[in-house]
């Protein structure tokens, strides 16, 4: 069957695309709306902003790939279309973190998981965060509208044999498990969604929103870094950018991007990190501030069979039993998925060092991987970490508290305990020293034991949240809860960076619910000055 390129066939149509490696002398633009980054936000605003009938630029410091480039290989895919080559760490190098740069963000590599804002962050960030207007009954409508428009459906085939375990494991304690939707049309459930979907079966930003944007006219802009946000009196005047050479470094080429409206989507980090860069109006001292993730660890488990993790759609149930278990403020929760099994990813990424790495790698297709994605953000002694400006750049402190630490004790007693229920032979915690463990008895034992520490145990995260929160009250939010600013009258956030917590949830569907319902208030302000009811 013939694979269709949206892409491709789009470029050939005409669609307007600038390659910022191909420019060789300064040049300004201009439309009704600027966007900075195209993920789950700028995707999603452009589309609508662009059905609406503005004029829409988006700019995108990563490349223009399509699914003729995504051969799943992990040696291409991670270089290319992840932040740093998949190798970003906090600032200490204790948490190693995944994004995507390209195109389409990190929409173009994720594992498809989509998954409702839960009630329980609503509810806080309404009581204690002054966030108006998204409550489960209003908010609801644009998932559904999301859902509908990007094919999000619950998986109904058989998990694969990773995801199998998960859910026999919560089937024999009588734990909770759900089957997870995901966003595909057609999958192939080759299980290579983290390396670019070859088949554009995923209905990420780059083969639905972005397409439709550049149909109805926008113009795309790849390779082209915004340095700078020019303002003056309370509104902005244009965005200073910079075009990138092939290999992603400025070039001699400075370009100026005027418009009536602006849209930061540069995600979690990238946005606070040129608004503070740009000096914008921070009064108190909030952007970078309670930047989020989802601390994960890792829980390794031979089985007697095959598990193949790297084969089958990667993630297709999880695990609420323990997210909400002590209270939203008590103490952390964490939420049970499995990760795709990739030989690279988990030879540089996963496991330690020495006897216990080599015999992990040598059982590679019986290696089983469960993760505990820890909720942060609403205990008080987990305040997330904090985005500084360097002079290379920026930098991500992310301090693991003894509160984080607790957590994740009893989040390997879970994986432990659940893996053995599914028949795992052994169980290793994935922290330095660990050995394999060969009943439940002695891993909890061993467990309670077990030094935890930076460096020493094997934490990652794949999702970024906070940095510019949006709420009502100035004391705590830096955009109201439409994403526009409370200091410049024409410019909005529209990405993760506004959750005022993290989600316990993976974040793209509240990403692009969310800007949905905002990015609609803002295309009528713009086209009739109607004001959000």
């Amino acid at each position: 069957m013939a694979i269709v390129d949206p892409i491709i066939n789009g470029l050939n149509s005409g669609w307007l695309h600038t390659d910022g490696s191909q420019l060789k002398e300064n040049q300004q633009f201009e439309a009704d709306v600027v966007i900075v980054g195209t993920g789950a936000g700028g995707g999603v605003a452009a589309e609508i902003l662009s059905q609406a009938g503005l004029s829409v630029i988006m700019i995108e410091a990563g490349q223009l790939r399509s699914s003729t480039d995504f051969n799943m290989e992990e040696r291409v895919a991670y270089p290319n279309l992840y932040q740093q080559a998949a190798a970003m760490k906090t600032s200490d190098k204790a948490i190693g973190i995944f994004q995507g740069r390209s195109v389409g963000g990190s929409t173009t590599i994720n594992w498809t998981t989509s998954i409702r804002t839960p009630t329980e962050a609503l509810a806080f960030w309404e009581q204690q965060k002054s966030v108006k207007g998204l409550s489960r009954e209003t908010l609801d409508p644009w998932f559904e509208q999301m859902e509908q428009r990007l094919n999000i459906h619950e998986w109904k085939f058989e998990p694969n044999r990773n995801n199998a375990a998960l859910k026999q494991g919560c089937i024999n304690l009588g734990w909770d498990y759900t089957v997870i939707k995901r966003n595909v049309a057609g999958c192939w459930n080759t299980g290579y969604c983290g390396m670019g979907c070859p088949v554009n079966a995923k209905q990420s930003m780059l083969v639905t929103t972005i397409p439709s944007a550049l149909d109805k006219g926008a113009q795309l802009f790849s390779r082209v870094k915004v340095v700078k946000i020019e303002h003056h009196n309370g509104k902005v005047l244009a965005l200073k950018a910079q075009a990138l050479d092939s290999n992603s470094k400025p070039t001699s080429v400075e370009l100026m991007f005027k418009a009536k409206h602006y849209i930061m989507s540069g995600g979690a980090i990238h946005t606070p990190v040129l608004m503070m860069r740009s000096d914008v109006p921070d009064p108190h001292k909030l952007l970078g501030k309670r930047t989020f993730l989802h601390p994960v660890l890792l829980s390794g488990a031979i089985f007697s069979d095959a598990i193949n993790g790297h084969s089958g759609a990667p993630q297709s149930i999880y695990s609420d039993e323990f997210v909400w278990k002590n209270g939203v403020a008590g103490e952390l929760g964490y939420k049970l998925e499995v990760p795709p099994i990739h030989p690279v990813l988990m030879a540089s990424k996963l496991l330690g060092h020495g006897k216990e790495h080599a015999e992990a790698m040598a059982n590679f297709n019986q290696f089983q991987l469960t993760i505990a994605l820890v909720r942060d953000g609403y205990h008080p002694d987990s305040q997330g970490g904090q985005v500084r400006l360097t002079d290379k750049g920026f930098e991500l402190d992310y301090p693991l508290t003894e509160t984080f630490w607790r957590a994740a004790r009893r989040s390997f007693a879970s994986m432990a305990e659940l893996q053995f229920a599914a028949g795992a032979m052994k169980v290793m915690p994935v922290s330095d020293g660990m050995p394999y463990f060969t009943s439940w008895k002695d891993a909890k034992e061993g467990i309670e034991q077990m030094t935890l520490a930076p460096l020493k145990t094997v934490v990652a995260s794949a999702h970024v949240m906070g940095g510019c929160p949006f709420g009502e009250d100035e004391k705590l939010s830096m955009v109201d809860s439409y994403g526009q600013s409370h200091y410049l009258e024409n410019l909005s956030v529209m990405d993760g960076s506004i959750f005022p917590t993290s989600l316990g949830a993976n974040p793209q569907l509240s990403i692009y619910g969310i800007t949905a319902r905002n990015a609609t208030a803002l295309a009528q302000k713009l086209t009739d000055g109607r004001e959000p009811q």
